[in-house]
């Protein structure tokens, strides 16, 4: 999935709970997520994934990533 591709590129490797959590997306939170992508920060580790979390903290799924 490209989304999942971009997201890797753009902050590392994601847990594999991120990655579950991700392919659940419907088609139209997946827009959503490509967008805001454009807008996350690069981060020079895999541990940050700040951005990320805030997004997922907007559809209110609980996701923590760690």
């Amino acid at each position: 999935m490209l989304i999942l591709r971009l997201l890797t590129r753009r902050v590392g490797d994601l847990p594999q709970e991120v990655l579950d959590r991700i392919e659940t997306l419907s088609l139209e939170q997946l827009e959503n997520l490509g967008e805001a992508l454009l807008d996350f920060q690069a981060m020079p580790t895999a541990v940050n994934y700040a951005d990320l979390e805030t997004w997922f903290s907007t559809l209110d799924v609980g996701v923590k990533i760690t």
